[in-house]
């Protein structure tokens, strides 16, 4: 992997490629607005559709795959990740700005998270119900949803992704991977990673652009069974308003939106403590107590 000048391309059934545009964005570090570390694609509604099109079209072969046969190959993912966490953890610090430290811890949180999941594959399983009827009993499994729209925020670029991909994946469902245009750089390498792991083609797929020209048609595309959202307040209450009515398709909708959460310090508390534990939590993760403490 190489941490600078990277060049990012969309993943569209199993091909890396260009988008339709031809027209790349410039990530730059955010440490030096003057510097640019990659390229990413500048993607059009037509490339999304490609890519829930390859989303649906994999859906049923994946979703039939044994569910332990999923979960191997989420553990296969942990260990590459795991192996490549050093040049991981200086990308991010690189794009996002998080200390190293901090960015490392992020990386092994992916890890875990993968981890965790993989051993989910061998809990998939239903219920048995009595009746009252002799010699019979009602009986449930579980059905994975279809395909997923994945949208996720700059803060915790890859440990967010994780979160919503791992367990997407383990259940048989497809997927379709928007990150944030600020932090595509790492997120492009996790999908690079997943699909050495071994996923198959069409499975997991990746494309980059504004949320002003891509984001509408990720969420109201006909494909689409189940929405997963991080970010501002302000686009999570649009999607919402675009799919506040399910009655039709009735898909699944989860939105977690911004904000910052009050702390309350009493008279009776120890304040040197209060101060150690707000801080990080005020400031932390974006390199700020590491420029303050320098200064």
């Amino acid at each position: 992997m190489q941490s600078q000048e990277l060049e990012v391309k969309n993943l569209i059934n199993g091909v890396w490629k260009e988008s339709s545009s031809r027209q790349t964005i410039q990530v730059v570090s955010p440490a030096d607005s003057g510097k640019v570390i990659g390229t990413t694609q500048l993607s059009e509604i037509s490339d999304v559709q490609e890519a829930f099109e390859s989303a649906q079209a994999s859906f049923g072969k994946w979703s039939g795959t044994p569910s332990l046969e999923r979960g191997k190959l989420l553990f296969k993912a942990a260990e590459l990740i795991q192996t490549d966490i050093d040049q991981l953890s200086r990308l991010l610090t690189l794009e996002e700005g998080k200390t190293l430290s901090e960015s490392r811890g992020e990386v092994q949180r992916a890890v875990d998270i993968f981890r965790f999941y993989g051993g989910q594959a061998a809990r998939l399983k239903g219920d048995t119900f009595p009746t009252s009827v002799s010699r019979s009993f009602f009986y449930s499994f579980r059905e994975a949803l279809g395909v997923v729209s994945i949208l996720t925020p700059w803060n915790f670029p890859i440990a967010i992704p994780s979160w919503k991909i791992a367990p997407a994946l383990v259940c048989g469902n497809s997927i379709v991977f928007k990150p944030a245009s600020k932090t595509p750089l790492i997120a492009f390498e996790l999908v690079r990673i997943l699909q050495s792991a071994g996923f198959p083609a069409g499975v997991l797929n990746f494309v980059t652009g504004s949320g002003e020209s891509i984001g509408n048609e990720m969420v109201t595309n006909e494909k689409v069974d189940a929405i997963s959202f991080t970010g501002s307040y302000d686009v999570g209450a649009g999607i919402y308003e675009l799919r506040g009515d399910n009655t039709q398709k009735m898909i699944r909708v989860q939105l977690e939106m911004g904000g910052k959460n009050p702390t309350f310090v009493d008279q009776y508390a120890d304040l040197a403590k209060a101060v150690q534990i707000v801080t990080p939590g005020a400031f932390g993760l974006q390199g700020r107590l590491a420029l303050r403490r320098a200064g």
